[in-house]
């Protein structure tokens, strides 16, 4: 190697390589920044693999369904290689050594993770930007460390996880995450972490600032979220920082007329165009802000609420907005399904830092009594309440029932005793202490977050590509909604390669797809991503996407299976040799 940085890029003739067909998404992945940043933030020591190399390699196993690294031990190394100009690609140790070595600053894949997702932002289209929050609870099973409980509802249980709050575009791109080993919650999350990212990052322009200067509604983006953010309190912050709110009403009051109602027809998120019944009121909340509150009229007769303070927006915008929430969901169930999203990258832990707080196991204990006490109170008062007697009762009967009445009405007395008793007690406790304030045996650690943050970059990379590449494609299909499943098929397709050292070219050649319309599908799209004249990173090869067979010569197919003479005395050996499509010997052999 000498004094390389790394084995230099170098393409060679090859025919059929598996898995090819993610080279198309190449010029995507460079467009949205997978190689943009790396010099900056991410070095390597001098060796065989380079740092392009690596991530192309991550990029591309994204886009494969390779959901783990581990995975990858099952992939041929060699067909791989020759995607990346090199002669294989790294085996499963020494790929984790790589990302060891890339992960060892602690925040730097969050760093990383929010320069491109400034990035991001910029490219927004839209005048009026909204942003979309929400938690994903990442189960975790294993044995190395007692999470906290969080409340997972696919499975509608309380599991030991760990949350991730996401901030996603309308169409459910994905901007930043932030990992919270113990959950605040959404507002608090909101107000901590995720506002003041979007403060830094959202652009203001000068039409914006002018606007805000002269209309004090005027708001400067929204964000969107369910009703686990509902807080009067929190709206009215928000409404100070110039930053409009959209969420659903957590305490809507009875159900308007239906005459108020009337239909709208309203194009969403994906393209589709439907019909609402919609109708709108000014609406004064427990803190005396007024706020606008939409309604949806379902054809059940079910109204459902929003509320927002975008004064702005029309009604019918901010309800495919609201209603557009649905794609943040349907992102994580892709990236479940098609990414890994829940998979370890690495198994460890470590700790959390100090400065955490956690619920006081002290609180926690006596809360706990407190809601076991009102249970049975509860009970016991359905019990005296349930007492009757018979419409002529006898002497007995009628003392048995007092006397039931007042063993029930003492305890009742006993269990409001208890429970004032230990309310008081939880009013002088602490609710919320350090991590480091914890007795030994409720302390824990979190799983590491650096590798995780890192990988899950590169996934959202690859889904942002598979995105625009998707949103090509649906131009040319009769069924927009087969665009994903089509890449898919591409992705894992079969390619031929052909570099051109004097054209400074490297030809990729799509071998055809099972239907004539998906190829004329893909025919387009090669000829789009031509047009970006994307050069290989590390070479001066201009990629050129095509669709056909195999670009050798017929009269010299390669046929691998050959067989020498000698072997039907028992001393031959097989060989490749060229040999013509329809020869006798082809086909004996």
């Amino acid at each position: 190697m000498g004094l390389l940085a790394s084995a230099p890029i170098e393409f060679q003739t090859a025919c059929d390589v598996t898995q090819g067909g993610v080279l198309l998404a190449l010029p995507a992945l460079l467009a949205q920044g997978l190689l943009r940043y790396s010099p900056q933030m991410y070095q390597l020591p001098n060796g065989f693999y380079g740092i392009d190399s690596i991530f192309l390699l991550l990029g591309f196993m994204a886009l494969a369904r390779i959901r783990s690294l581990e995975q990858l031990r099952y992939e041929p190394p060699g067909e791989w290689g020759k995607l990346l100009g090199l002669d294989r690609i790294p085996e499963v140790r020494t790929l984790r050594a790589k990302l060891k070595l890339l992960c060892l600053d602690l925040g730097r894949a969050m760093r990383w993770n929010a320069r491109l997702a400034k990035e991001w932002i910029a490219r927004q289209k839209d005048t009026d930007l909204y942003f979309y929050c929400d938690g994903h609870v990442r189960v975790y099973h294993g044995e190395l460390t007692t999470l906290p409980r969080h409340y997972a509802a696919r499975e509608r249980l309380c599991l030991r996880a760990t949350t991730d709050y996401w901030v996603n575009a309308m169409d459910g791109q994905p901007f930043l995450y932030v990992n919270k080993e113990v959950d605040p919650g959404l507002i608090a999350t909101l107000k901590q972490d995720v506002i003041p990212w979007l403060e830094g990052s959202v652009p203001k322009t000068l039409e914006q600032e002018k606007r805000l200067a002269e209309d004090p509604r005027a708001h400067w983006f929204t964000i969107v979220f369910d009703r686990e953010g509902y807080s009067p309190d929190f709206f009215e912050q928000m409404l100070r920082k110039r930053i409009a709110v959209l969420t659903y009403h957590k305490f809507p009051k009875q159900d308007w007329s239906a005459a108020e109602f009337t239909s709208h027809s309203v194009q969403l998120a994906g393209g589709e165009t439907v019909t609402m019944k919609l109708a709108e009121r000014g609406t004064q909340l427990s803190n005396k802000l007024w706020v606008r509150e939409i309604r949806k009229l379902t054809d059940g007769g079910h109204q459902t609420a929003i509320l927002t303070t975008n004064f702005q927006a029309p009604m019918t915008a901010l309800a495919v907005s609201m209603f557009a929430r649905w794609s943040q969901e349907n992102f994580f169930r892709y990236m479940r399904e098609h990414y890994g999203l829940d998979r370890l990258v690495e198994y460890g832990t470590e700790p959390v830092p100090d400065a955490i707080l956690v619920v006081n196991p002290e609180w926690r204990k006596l809360d706990s009594q407190i809601r076991s006490r009102t249970s049975q109170r509860y009970r016991l008062m359905a019990q005296f309440g349930g007492l009757a007697l018979s419409e002529e009762p006898s002497e007995s009967e009628f003392h048995g029932y007092q006397q039931q009445k007042g063993q029930l009405q003492e305890q009742i007395q006993h269990l409001d005793l208890e429970i004032d008793n230990l309310k008081q007690q939880r009013k002088q406790t602490t609710h919320h202490i350090p991590v480091k304030s914890l007795p030994e045996q409720d302390r824990f650690t979190r799983l590491r977050t650096e590798r995780k943050h890192f990988v899950d970059t590169i996934k959202m990379i690859g889904y942002r590509a598979e995105t625009s590449l998707a949103s090509l494609l649906r131009e040319h299909l009769a069924r927009s909604d087969d665009a994903r499943a089509l890449l898919r098929q591409i992705f894992n397709n079969e390619v031929d390669l052909v570099p051109n050292s004097a054209a400074s070219t490297l030809t990729v050649r799509l071998h055809h797809l099972a239907q004539a319309a998906h190829d004329q599908a893909l025919a387009q799209l090669c000829a789009t991503l031509n047009e970006t004249e994307t050069v290989f990173p590390g070479t001066n090869l201009t990629l050129i996407f095509e669709i056909g067979s195999s670009g050798i010569p017929p009269d010299q197919e390669v046929c691998p299976w050959r067989q020498d003479d000698s072997v039907e005395s028992g001393s031959g050996s097989w060989s490749a040799m060229p040999v013509g499509p329809w020869s006798n010997r082809a086909l004996e052999g």
